[in-house]
């Protein structure tokens, strides 16, 4: 087969900025060159568009962000021109304007073939509030949560606390909606956590979740594929703190383990593995995604979210799930491109 190229795209304007990046330099490393020609393309914190040259050269210099360099998008005909060149494009930018559904737009809008979800799905992965109401209309089980918005606690902050008092208890989660890798995440122990809880998350978004905490282990499902996507194996995840947070994931001194299989029963890992794919479908996914849950003692399913670009740094979750159910991660990236293609070319039909 003639190779074909591929424009990875990285970096971008939300906090997940660094680790994009990363996920983005072990997706170069991983792809095999005999059948793709990669061409990256960074994205910068303040949202020009880097050249090829200008992001291989912040690659190799080791850079973990781009920040000055590049060119707004409308005037970054270079970047434009080499996106335009490629035949599928596999965007990594994780976070705001970039797995919420715009860069997607952006996509479709151009005519160029992209791996992962689409519009909609994307958009509704990123807003938790959006995606847990989905979830619960379609009879999935969530933990109980409410949605406050930044006026609403300006304008109304004890109203807002009575609420979560009465409807979701303590400990509870305080979230950005739209955002990932647990940024802007904090655990509320009491209502006196709150205050600082809600401040962290409105840095994000004017739209916060807050979430019950749920007594669990945190088990998470790996879906491949469009008309009729597959589940890995199951892997549990096990935090070296009170919660997944963002340090947890990725920083080089975290002890989080990760346990792939996760040690639960088969009867359990087979439901896992059915709502996975049906909590994808429902959204309207394609490619792939991982689906986190949470498994109650007594073997209760909650339905946690739908990560549409997850990580795919080199301790990342995804690609690790499908390496231990026999799909090495060079021939994953090949599948996931090789799935974009096939989306694009029957929605031309």
């Amino acid at each position: 087969m003639a190779k074909q190229r591929v424009a990875v795209i990285l970096g971008g304007r939300s906090g997940e900025h660094e680790v994009s990046v990363t996920s983005a330099r072990s997706v170069i490393a991983a792809l095999d060159r005999e059948r793709w020609d990669v061409v990256p393309i960074g994205i910068s914190r303040s949202g020009n568009w880097l050249t090829p040259g200008e992001t291989v050269a912040a690659l190799d210099a080791g850079q973990r962000a781009f920040t000055e360099e590049g060119a707004p998008v409308l005037a970054a005909s270079e970047a434009l021109a080499a996106l335009a060149s490629c035949d599928v494009a596999f965007p990594l930018v994780h976070g705001t304007y970039g797995e919420d559904g715009t860069l997607q737009g952006f996509l479709e809008i151009a005519g160029v073939p992209y791996a992962g979800g689409g519009v909609a799905a994307s958009a509704i992965g990123m807003d938790k509030a959006l995606m847990k109401a989905l979830f619960r209309e379609a009879g999935i089980p969530v933990a109980r949560y409410s949605v406050i918005r930044s006026w609403e606690y300006t304008l109304a902050q004890n109203d807002s606390m009575a609420l979560i008092d009465q409807a979701i208890g303590f400990p509870c989660f305080v979230k950005p909606a739209n955002g990932g890798s647990s940024v802007g995440v904090s655990r509320a122990r009491s209502r006196e956590d709150l205050p600082d809880a809600f401040q962290a998350a409105f840095a994000y978004d004017d739209k916060a979740v807050v979430e019950q905490a749920v007594i669990g282990r945190e088990v998470e499902c790996s879906v491949l594929g469009n008309e009729h996507p597959e589940a890995s194996i199951v892997g549990e995840v096990v935090p070296d703190r009170d919660f997944y947070d963002y340090d947890s994931k990725y920083s080089q001194q975290s002890t989080t383990q990760l346990y792939i299989p996760a040690p639960i029963p088969e009867g359990v890992a087979r439901d896992i593995r059915r709502l996975a794919v049906r909590m994808f479908q429902v959204m309207g996914c394609e490619g792939y995604a991982r689906v986190d849950f949470f498994l109650t003692p007594a073997d209760k399913l909650i339905a946690n979210e739908v990560n549409t670009i997850p990580g795919f740094t080199s301790i990342s979750m995804y690609p690790k799930l499908w390496e231990a159910s026999g799909l090495p991660y060079p021939d994953l990236l090949t599948r996931i491109l090789e799935l974009a293609l096939a989306r694009h070319q029957r929605r031309s039909r």
